[in-house]
């Protein structure tokens, strides 16, 4: 009992070249801006064919959040409270962000955005979580 704290995920969307240590940056950067603490965040989420990439196992590492895969079907029923529309992501992945997307998937049913896309050179932010009111 007493698991009140909201969970907030990270969802990511991220070129293959991407550094874990500018996925870190950008999750925290994001966390900033939403005024929340790390403490918080308790997973990143991101699409199959990433999450197996050892830049995004080796950031959930340094940020010791567990790692969420979000598949197609997940992914494709979060499209609709996606609010950024990237049309390279819509083209690639048929939702507006991926970040975005992942974010409300890992989260689950009744979770909202925090925290729309923020970008790095290579990667993508946003953060979503639970409401906690009924």
């Amino acid at each position: 009992m007493g698991g009140d704290e909201a969970m907030i995920v990270a969802g990511l969307g991220f070129r293959r070249s991407a550094a874990a240590d500018e996925i870190v940056a950008l999750v925290e950067q994001a966390l900033t801006r939403a005024s929340l603490a790390r403490a918080g965040l308790s997973s990143l989420a991101t699409i199959e064919p990433l999450a197996a990439l050892p830049a995004f196992t080796e950031a959930a590492r340094q940020l010791d959040v567990t790692v969420t895969r979000v598949e197609e079907p997940a992914l494709a029923a979060a499209a609709p409270g996606v609010r950024t529309r990237s049309a390279r992501s819509l083209a690639a992945h048929g939702v507006g962000s991926v970040a975005e997307a992942a974010a409300l998937a890992a989260a689950g049913p009744g979770s909202r955005l925090i925290l729309e896309r923020i970008a790095s050179p290579s990667a993508t932010c946003a953060l979503a979580g639970l409401e906690n009111s009924p």
